[in-house]
């Protein structure tokens, strides 16, 4: 006979049994319903008729659009993009800002990730984590980005987390950029043949080179997604009788000043806000480029709604001297009281406070090699490999690269050819000054970081310069610009194993050898830093056959 208290017993184990069970089942649901959002895309790399000139010539487009279609996300979520590509050569893209942490992988670049084969497709995988701001992708092999090939990406903040400015009334996109009537093809026998590119022949504003139009209503507030996706020439965006308030720089709130007129260098992405407070008629926008023999000039229209007439009167002037744009730049600078990705207010990391670990000092040249005209960073002037230079390290391939085959100071001599991989220690804290003795303004983009721009200034850099850095409230962004027979300094902490590539955005000047990779090493095999090869990865060069 079964006891009334055994009775008890049964029910309380049953009951026991059931409420772990259930929390089981809760704790899968919450780890389910916790995941970042996934959001999936499929693009088609074609060749098609484009006429941004007004007249027919060959552009690369992405699902039948010049520029490609924009990716819109929210911090943290998971890019599925399935390329394919049906165009005549191999074709890889990159996203310009997107850090990839802990995944150098799906960076995009040639020192990476293996080209997409004519007739094949492969799919990335990224993730935006801890990320807010305007990004752009674009295709880096083969000189494809003169063709097309590029488009925005939006990362917007989480609906929790506070934005230092109010909604505007809409959000708009404007890629900027210099534009060749020339195949891209060509362009790039002609750098292979050993010449040099001619002066660019036009802007496109969003892939028109007349004809864009931003449409606004009278009182309201607006923000313009700017980024300079051309080849060569830094450019200056305005608009007649409007104000801009600059609010973010590559991921970075910014304090909020004012400006009438904002230099954009090559690669470079900044939000304003413009507000529609002027009298109702349509504006001109105007997009020049700066510092060049011959200015190119190309204009849009700023369309009140209730617009009572045409664009009229002159366009508006840009100051001259290289001073102002350089007191421009250090005039940006962190809103250090705004959130960013997270809650935490952007100020709370004390980049000012941390001991460098390293200088990494980076001078730029020109000269020849072969007889052909070549670019190089500290001499060496990068060759590319027969195979990425991750996957040779992934795969334990001898022979691909030598870790630190370049100096981390400028040394003297003539160029010299080399596949140049720069060793640096994960968790380190490095300076890193370039040094710019020509004649242009120069700009350099890192793959997979943000840094802080705590210097630049005409002249030589030395010891000494370190007396005027911004150790409080530097920009951090992904590129930085170094002015003609000037320097720029960067802090940059290396948290982001992988092999990452630091590179000219002077398209010319990085096809013909002014970029490197930094190999940021651990010897560590955690997952906690560095995911493992993707399963769907192409393999290419002397890793074929290597099992990943």
């Amino acid at each position: 006979m079964v006891s009334r208290f055994q009775n008890q017993d049964t029910k309380m184990a049953v009951k026991e049994k059931y409420n772990a069970a259930l929390l089981i089942v809760l704790s899968i649901l919450i780890v389910v319903m916790a995941e970042d959002p996934y959001r999936y895309f499929q693009w088609h790399i074609t060749y098609g008729d484009i006429y941004p000139m007004g007249v027919k010539q060959q552009g690369i487009l992405i699902n039948k659009m010049f520029p490609g279609p924009e990716i819109r996300c929210v911090t943290n979520d998971n890019l599925i993009i399935n390329v394919f590509n049906h165009l005549d050569e191999p074709f890889l893209i990159s996203w310009a800002g997107i850090q990839n942490r802990k995944n150098s992988f799906q960076d995009g670049v040639y020192g990476t990730t293996c080209p997409i084969p004519p007739g094949k497709n492969f799919t990335y995988a990224l993730q935006v984590k801890d990320q807010i701001g305007s990004f752009y992708y674009f295709p880096s092999l083969g000189f494809h980005k003169a063709a097309g090939g590029f488009g925005a990406i939006r990362i917007s903040s989480r609906p929790l987390i506070p934005v230092p400015f109010p909604p505007p009334a809409d959000d708009y996109t404007v890629l900027i950029g210099d534009w060749y009537k020339t195949n891209h093809k060509a362009l790039r026998a002609q750098l292979d043949n050993g010449g040099k590119l001619p002066f660019p022949d036009v802007i496109l504003i969003n892939g028109r080179a007349s004809g864009a139009k931003l449409n606004v209503q009278p009182g309201k507030t607006y923000r313009l997604r700017i980024s300079n996706v051309g080849l060569r020439n830094s450019l200056n965006f305005r608009i007649q009788n409007h104000m801009m308030k600059l609010v973010e720089v590559e991921g970075r709130h910014t304090i909020q000043t004012q400006f009438s007129s904002l230099d954009v260098h090559v690669g470079q992405s900044y939000s304003v806000i413009v507000t529609a407070n002027q009298p109702a008629k349509d504006y001109y926008i105007v997009v020049s480029s700066r510092f060049t023999p011959q200015t190119l000039i190309t204009g849009g229209v700023l369309h009140y709604s209730n617009s009572a007439g045409a664009v009229s009167g002159p366009l508006p002037d840009v100051p001259d001297p290289m001073s102002w744009s350089l007191n421009q730049a250090r005039s940006i600078r962190t809103n250090l009281t705004a959130g960013g990705p997270r809650p935490n207010p952007q100020g709370s990391y004390h980049y000012g406070m941390i001991n460098v670990t390293r200088t990494i000092r980076l001078v730029t040249s020109a000269g020849q090699i072969q007889g052909k005209p070549r670019y190089a960073v500290n001499r060496a002037s990068f060759y590319p490999s027969d195979t990425p230079l991750k996957l040779a390290d992934y795969f334990k391939i001898d022979g691909v690269y030598k870790p630190g085959s370049i100096s981390d100071h400028p040394t003297s001599g003539a160029l010299f050819p080399m596949t140049s991989v720069l060793q640096a220690d994960h968790r380190a804290f490095v300076e890193i000054v370039f040094q710019n003795w020509d004649n242009i303004v120069q700009s350099w983009h890192f793959d997979g970081y943000s840094f802080f721009v705590v210097g630049m200034e005409f002249g030589k850099w030395s010891t000494a310069s370190r007396k005027i850095y911004n150790l409080n409230d530097a920009v951090s962004r992904c590129t930085v610009q170094v002015y003609p027979r000037s320097w720029t300094a960067i802090y940059v902490a290396l948290d982001n194993v992988g092999m990452w590539n630091l590179r000219s955005e002077l398209w010319e000047r990085q096809y013909l050898g002014q970029q490197l990779y930094m190999r940021v090493y651990t010897t560590s095999t955690s997952l906690r830093d560095e995911y493992q090869i993707p399963k769907n990865a192409l393999l290419c060069g002397r890793a074929i056959g290597h099992h990943k």
